[in-house]
């Protein structure tokens, strides 16, 4: 356990950056709407600022929408409809009783959509987010422009072997007093549910998932993979990954695949969100 806690101590050193960052910018944009969606039996949060065709942002594990895309929000907004969201006990969503599964997070996107009257949209998922949106477009594939992954995996297998150990050692005490606690309290609902949030989620992050290769050949919407080169996804899988979206090839020899992969060098699954120029860069050169 002391061997995980010294691992993880730069990720905790990183989220207080990022906490700091894109909260202090994200708070120059004030939301055109903002509310709780009555969405499968819970009331998720949720932001809307600018107009346009409509991006969906699904943040990663402990975030929340500033969090996670408080630096982002402002540019995507000057040209489009952002729709960003809190997931189920995260931000200012309340915690609530119900397993946390893949399928239900990606439920509760489609739920707000039509909450929002929003048919379908672009998707852009981080981290867990990231595997939301794979399930998402999986069992709503109509409802997806455009699919944009960052830092994220479809399978358990596509985190390398030391990340996917780590989460089954993490244990509730580690995070007390964490920076997560603490943009936690900022923001929940009912801070007494702390406890019951992270042993959720702890709950959640230990369970393995696979959506299948198969589901992941079958997308027929354009999908840009963003990755860190270290960012703990193994790299193997992610080079199979895009293959199976149509990419990997000659594209000399033949078409240019509609789909696309970055990979970001010298950063870390959290630092790579701080990187906001080359993501927004890779976004809007993939959108148009």
């Amino acid at each position: 356990m002391k061997r995980v806690l010294n691992i993880l101590k730069p990720v905790f050193v990183m989220a207080v950056l990022i906490f700091t960052a894109v909260q202090s910018n994200g708070q120059q944009l004030k939301p055109s709407a903002s509310g709780l969606a009555p969405v499968n039996g819970i009331k998720m949060y949720y932001e809307v600022y600018g107009e346009g065709k409509p991006i969906v942002l699904l943040h990663g594990a402990f975030m929340d929408i500033a969090s996670n895309w408080g630096q982002m929000i402002p540019e995507l907004a000057k040209t489009r409809k952002v729709i960003a969201l809190d997931f189920q006990g995260h931000g200012r969503t309340p915690y609530a009783d119900r397993k946390m599964e893949l399928a239900t997070l990606a439920s509760d996107v489609a739920g707000l959509m039509d909450y929002l009257k929003v048919d379908n949209a672009d998707i852009v998922g981080y981290s867990m987010g990231g595997s939301v949106a794979y399930q998402f477009i999986i069992n709503y594939p109509k409802r997806v422009n455009r699919l944009v992954i960052i830092s994220s995996t479809y399978k358990s297998s596509g985190w390398m072997p030391q990340v996917s150990n780590a989460f089954k050692t993490f244990k509730p005490e580690f995070f007390d007093n964490s920076p997560l606690h603490t943009a936690y309290d900022a923001v929940a609902p009912d801070k007494t549910k702390w406890p019951k949030f992270i042993d959720q989620m702890l709950t959640f992050l230990k369970e393995s998932f696979d959506m299948g290769d198969a589901n992941i050949a079958k997308i027929t919407a354009p999908v840009l993979i963003i990755s860190a080169d270290n960012d703990g996804l193994d790299k193997v899988e992610l080079a199979k990954t895009y293959q199976l979206l149509g990419g990997g090839v000659s594209a000399d020899m033949t078409p240019m695949p509609k789909s696309h992969l970055a990979i970001v060098p010298n950063q870390s699954h959290v630092s790579l969100m701080m990187q906001t120029g080359v993501i927004l860069g890779y976004l809007n050169g993939f959108l148009k």
